[in-house]
């Protein structure tokens, strides 16, 4: 085969909107599904730098891959260049860097995304909010700088459209409604495309002076009750603080934390799990 053909990319490929390539590459391989599960690494590695299994959380939804290869000729960058080079461009389109695992095998998958023994060689893990979804991203070198590949997954984020008139009545119905406000990943960040929720929780406490709010944060069962205390907690005091900053009087709501222990649906799958990370809203 010509050497030029060798350099091309592959036939019917082409970059993710999300990424630029690394310069000297071109697109050897790429393929996608409709629907799939994937497992992206979350967890730290060793602090004693041992060979670590760490954890990974699932993704369904679309998924893309994508493989790099140098070009002859081409000046070969280092695996942690290639891997710095993605965080920061990640960072820089307010992405969040989840995970990275800057050498040689200090990290294992249980679940891989690609064929392979799931030994980690300079990857990282990013994850993409906005526009109705969630995407995650792994970048992994092949660990001596001549290849590269992306793993990403498109996550349907969970979708509610309310109006203040429509919590008023399911507060005098239920005494409480459910929220599904979007965080980013173990953190009590709000993400942008939930703050309409919230401007309408507001608009119906301006509407009825009267009004008192229990804010409860819940969790699913994802790692231990304690941190899952502590996170519930965190996230139900910055709802309270977006809701204060719309103009709020904060002792008309309270923010309590519920941890994992009242889950409303099965832990061991990933849709309960979404429908289990909520905030609830119940009249005092």
């Amino acid at each position: 085969m010509p050497l030029l053909a060798q350099n091309e990319d592959a036939e019917g490929c082409k970059d993710h909107p999300l990424f630029n390539r690394m310069p000297g590459f071109f697109l050897a391989e790429c393929r996608q599904s409709q629907y799939e599960i994937k497992h992206f690494p979350v967890g730290p590695v060793a602090a004693n730098g041992e060979e670590t299994q760490v954890k990974s959380v699932p993704v369904e939804g679309r998924f893309y891959f994508f493989k790099y290869e140098l070009k002859e000729g081409s000046v070969k960058p280092s695996p942690l260049q290639t891997m710095r080079n993605f965080e920061n461009a990640a960072r820089k389109s307010g992405a969040t860097v989840i995970a990275e695992y800057p050498g040689w095998c200090k990290a294992v998958l249980h679940e891989t995304m690609h064929t392979g023994n799931g030994c980690v060689l300079y990857g990282t893990t990013l994850k993409f909010g906005g526009q109705g979804k969630e995407t995650w991203a792994f970048v992994e070198s092949d660990g001596d700088g001549e290849a590269y590949e992306i793993s990403l997954s498109e996550r349907e984020s969970m979708k509610q459209d309310i109006v203040a008139t429509q919590i008023r009545e399911r507060l005098d119905k239920d005494g409480f409604i459910t929220l599904y406000i979007n965080f980013d990943t173990g953190s009590a960040t709000i993400q942008q495309d939930s703050m309409s929720q919230l401007e309408q929780v507001a608009r119906l406490l301006q509407s009825d002076p009267a009004l008192k709010l229990e804010v409860g944060g819940h969790t699913d069962n994802v790692g231990s009750p304690e941190s899952n205390q502590k996170l519930s907690e965190a996230r139900a005091r910055s709802v309270v603080a977006a809701i204060v900053k719309q103009g709020i009087a904060a002792e008309r709501m309270t923010a309590k934390g519920y941890g994992q222990t009242k889950p409303v649906a099965d832990n061991r799958t990933e849709e309960g799990r979404a429908k289990n990370r909520r905030v609830e809203l119940v009249k005092q």
